[in-house]
């Protein structure tokens, strides 16, 4: 039997599954690691740790492989998008790598607005500039680190510095590129404009790789730290969001993710980097070769259930808070949630807005409030599926993974609100599976990622849109579209009296 590896770089810990040709987990690591907030908005890791956590688990893993380490023939990679990792002229790291949730670049958002123009922004990289993304974190060390800035002599994202580690080879791949703001998606290089534009120099910008193309060989030190073959082919991997659309088979036209964990993901398959969207949700290239993916965002989905858990329900199990939810009819019995408990991203990218409950009265109960957070979370994540329907798109076929996966309740809400038959897999092990499948088509074993998703990703139950739902869901969710603008105001006024 042979193998591969598929690393998963988190933003709290680093997983590894060893996967054989049958698709099955052989053995699951994971070692977790630090988050440095040195401050309130900042979020930062050493990329160092990243490295030696991925070897202490590589070594755990090959500690307990039975089979000859030559079985293992392959390894690729999933990584937390946006972070940047500054190297010096020996890629040494400059400092601590800035994080995708870190927010302290809004100044250098406005600054990419001013000097590129929003517009030109969106014809080259299809996505706005937020803090999250890379662009305006270089921008933020060169204007406030500029001794460290000077040293740099190019960046990479931290799967990338992970793979250099273990490879000797430094490259940046297409979906994770495409996360910087530097990346011209259709031209799949880097653009000399913006470069110019925002006075980046271009030769700071590392080689571009597809996500499949084989990178090199796992070094003869890391070999000998792991207990690894040094004939180990390494494959460049994907970012998150892409391998967790490869892990959970959205590899054609139609097929749409649904990730439900502390922020709510939707990521549709495109098959041209072409339409316009407006803005209004990212455009990303996908790991699949010649693919891409748009993708929407709910800031707090699953946290806007574990806020109400920890306040309403601190000792209760998940399953006991969502019990009774079954017995309530659509609609929670006139109660409507929006789960801006954190601000909102998607179509609404606002930092003030705030979570209500509309249509409180005394009759309602526990249960009430729960069904309505439930299906509040939902609808914001119809607003995405909205967006891509009303630019064209077909969806008929969603996979739901995460938290809203795991109860029947949910997953017959989501196909009644976003009309459409919702997937649950038998198994779901999101990014780390997809960047196993990269290196399994990699190494040979498929001719194609989505011949590969056949034989390794399986439905375990699908369930179907009531027609009676879909409406009554249809007439609510017009009624929840309006709440954003009815409170809006309100939440800026009370900006001033939050903590």
């Amino acid at each position: 039997m042979t193998y591969v590896i598929g690393v998963d770089l988190g933003t709290s810990a680093v997983k590894l599954l060893l996967v054989n040709q049958d698709g099955d987990i052989a053995q699951e690591v994971s070692k977790p690691y630090p988050l440095i907030q040195p401050q309130t908005g900042y979020s930062e890791q050493d990329p160092d740790v990243w490295v030696e956590k991925t070897i202490a688990g590589l070594r755990e893993m090959l500690s307990h492989f039975e089979g000859d380490p030559d079985n293992i023939e392959g390894i690729s990679f999933s990584g937390q998008m946006h972070g940047l990792v500054l190297l010096d002229d020996d890629y040494n790291v400059l400092r601590n790598a800035i994080l995708w949730n870190d927010t302290r670049t809004t100044e250098q958002c406005q600054e990419i607005y001013h000097k590129v123009g929003g517009e030109r922004l969106q014809e080259i990289t299809k996505n706005p500039a937020l803090e999250g993304f890379t662009l305006p974190k270089m921008l933020w060390v060169k204007a406030h680190e500029p001794e460290i800035f000077e040293r740099a002599t190019t960046f990479v994202l931290p799967k990338d510095y992970v793979r250099y580690k273990l490879t000797g080879e430094l490259h940046m791949e297409y979906s994770d590129a495409a996360g910087t703001l530097l990346l011209d998606i259709a031209e799949k290089n880097w653009s000399q404009e913006i470069c110019d534009l925002t006075g980046i120099d271009y030769d700071m910008c590392p080689r571009l790789v597809a996500s499949t193309d084989e990178v090199g060989h796992v070094n003869a030190k890391v070999a000998e730290a792991t207990g690894l073959s040094k004939i180990t082919r390494v494959f460049a991997g994907g970012a998150d969001n892409a391998c967790g659309a490869i892990g959970s088979g959205i590899l054609e036209d139609g097929k749409t993710l649904v990730s439900t964990g502390t922020s709510g993901v939707v990521l549709s398959y495109e098959s041209s980097h072409d339409k316009d969207f407006r803005g209004q949700v990212h455009y990303f290239n996908h790991g699949a070769p010649d693919a891409y993916y748009t993708m929407g965002v709910t800031l707090a989905a699953g946290y806007s259930l574990s806020w109400f858990k920890d306040v309403f329900a601190k000792n209760e199990s998940f399953d006991d808070l969502l019990s009774g939810a079954d017995v309530v009819p659509i609609g929670s019995n006139g109660l409507l949630f929006t789960p801006y408990v954190a601000g909102e991203r998607t179509p609404h990218a606002d930092a003030k807005i705030r979570a209500s409950f509309i249509g409180m009265d005394s009759s309602h109960e526990r249960r009430d409030f729960v069904r309505a957070v439930m299906e509040g979370i939902t609808f914001s994540l119809n607003e995405s599926i909205d967006i891509f329907r009303k630019s064209g798109k077909t969806i008929d076929t969603i996979v739901s993974t995460g938290g809203g996966a795991k109860n029947d309740v949910w997953l017959q809400m989501q196909a009644d609100i976003f009309d459409a038959n919702i997937v649950k897999l038998s198994s779901e092990q999101g990014p780390g599976m997809g960047a196993a499948m990269l290196a399994a088509y990699g190494c040979g074993w498929f001719d194609s990622l989505k011949v590969c998703a056949e034989e390794f990703v399986m439905a375990d139950k699908t369930f179907v849109p009531k027609p009676e739902n879909v409406e009554k869901y249809k007439n609510l969710f017009r009624i929840y579209q309006d709440i954003y603008g009815r409170t809006k105001d309100l939440n800026e006024r009370l900006t001033e009296y939050r903590n």
